[in-house]
């Protein structure tokens, strides 16, 4: 037999090559670990400050009892009169609007814009409607008319009372919650992929029930690591659609993702819409309404006392019923405004524009035709704040932050006890980058890009993630090339 005759080697089968998310996995478990313990303390406060204030909604009727409540009657006492009462008890103020109370016990909240308070705060006076007696006069805090102690609560979990610099700290939490969570959901499948083709492998194979409760409950055998890891896993996968949400709507409060996605709503006509604040025929310049500015100027002249009374009645004919806020106009040729303001479900915030001195109705704006991205903006916020389904609303919300908070925690305490003798474990491995193919390398950082973009704090933070990766690997690269070059020589 010649050699050509010889029969040729046989090939094995070339090897498989590594799907997307076994390159990704690496870069994935890395981006998770150093967003939980850098990150982690951020979400912690914010979970903590998140949890007390849900307690507030419960808690402001019993504390402001006295300014909030009066004993029922069939007296009353004309809202002129009402609002006479409240602005002689607040001087040097200028009138904002009036909240009439909806039931018999509430009293009358005359709100008034004090140049002395902080932007967004206001001064505002309690009056009995059946008897005209001042209740007291509080400080108040935004449109929910939050009292003292719920403000100050707001404002520890807004900002922690650092004012603007400190609103970054909410903001890089509310940017990186949904990144953790959505990649804690591609480790947790990606492990339960691999657990399924161990059982197919296996011939003792688990039953439904038995897989879907290892799934779905913690465990309570084994190991304490194994246990803690799946308490975890398991309760963030249960509050990942939650935690989902509340990064979401958080960022519409945030100073730089915020104002992205007002320009975003503005450019698509989002907005939520308000009733013309001009008279039809007015010659004096339009004013914009001012439900969601702060401090607006003072008006031309006072809005007479009557014509709350007249904008009321108007209202209740026009359907406007429950809590409605009463705005006068900021000038000659202004319109008053009333606007329905109940934020339970189901909402309603139907808003009209009348003249002050026939009660003319010149606009209308029903919530019904408001853009629905403004009716889910407004939902979604409403929710955050526990105000749309009321107490279950509440104890949602407060299963959520407490979730949180436990689930980093967890993780903290897991990588603490990762190491031998129970010491700090190791960083997962580095140069997850250059292992990364061209052109998925590409992509990440594309995406990169565009999220750094859209959400900036996370973009910066990211950036910095990049330049600390890359900045490692050389590192690593280079130090097997330092030792190799002395035995060379």
């Amino acid at each position: 037999m010649t050699v050509d005759d010889q029969p040729a080697p046989t090939r094995g089968p070339a090897p498989a090559r590594p799907g997307t998310w076994t390159l990704l996995r690496p870069l994935v478990l890395r981006v998770q670990f150093w967003g939980g313990v850098l990150v982690g303390p951020f979400l912690l406060v914010a979970a903590l400050t998140g949890f007390v204030y849900t307690l507030m909604p419960s808690l402001e009727p019993v504390v402001y009892r006295h300014e909030l409540t009066v004993p029922a009657s069939d007296a009353q006492v004309p809202l002129a009169d009402q609002v006479r009462v409240g602005m002689d008890a607040m001087p040097g103020t200028t009138l904002r609007s009036v909240r009439p109370g909806p039931t018999p016990t509430d009293t009358t909240q005359v709100i008034a814009d004090d140049p002395a308070l902080p932007e967004s705060s206001y001064r505002t006076a309690f009056v009995d409607p059946h008897s005209g007696d001042l209740r007291g006069v509080l400080e108040t805090y935004g449109s929910g008319q939050a009292m003292p102690l719920r403000a100050w609560v707001d404002q520890l979990h807004r900002n922690l009372h650092l004012g603007d610099a400190g609103r970054l700290y909410t903001e890089l939490a509310a940017s990186w919650l949904w990144v953790l969570v959505l990649a804690g959901l591609a480790l947790w499948v990606g492990l339960v992929r691999r657990r399924r083709r161990a059982r197919r492998s296996s011939s003792a194979a688990l039953r439904l029930p038995e897989r879907a409760g290892a799934l779905l409950v913690p465990r309570t055998s084994g190991g304490r690591r194994a246990r803690l890891l799946s308490w975890h896993a398991v309760v963030g996968l249960w509050a990942a659609l939650g935690l989902l949400f509340l990064s979401a709507t958080g960022l519409t409060w945030s100073t730089y993702a915020g104002e992205n996605v007002g320009a975003l709503r503005a450019q698509l006509s989002w907005e939520t819409p308000e009733p013309a604040s001009t008279l039809p025929g007015a010659t004096a310049a339009s004013h914009e309404a001012g439900a969601h500015s702060h401090h607006a100027e003072a008006p031309a002249s006072p809005a007479a006392p009557a014509s709350f009374d007249l904008a009321a009645r108007v209202a209740a004919e026009a359907g406007l019923d429950g809590l409605i806020e009463i705005s006068p106009g900021e000038g000659p040729g202004s319109a008053t405004t009333v606007t329905q303001i109940d934020r339970t479900w189901p909402e309603e915030h139907d808003a009209i524009a009348l003249d002050p001195a026939t009660g003319q109705i010149t606009d209308v704006v029903r919530f019904a035709d408001w853009p629905l991205a403004a009716t889910l903006a407004t939902y979604g916020i409403d929710a955050h704040m526990g105000y749309l389904f009321g107490v279950a609303n509440q104890v949602v919300l407060g299963v959520l932050a407490l979730g949180l908070a436990c689930v980093v925690v967890w993780g903290w305490v897991l990588w603490f006890r990762r190491g031998p003798g129970r010491r700090p474990g190791h960083v997962p491995a580095d140069g997850v980058l250059r292992s990364l193919p061209r052109g998925l390398l590409a992509g990440v950082v594309v995406v990169t890009i565009v999220v750094g973009v859209l959400v900036p704090l996370l973009g910066a933070s990211l950036l910095a993630f990049l330049l600390l990766e890359t900045l490692l690997d050389r590192r690593r690269t280079a130090a097997p090339q330092a030792r190799r070059e002395p035995q060379d020589a």
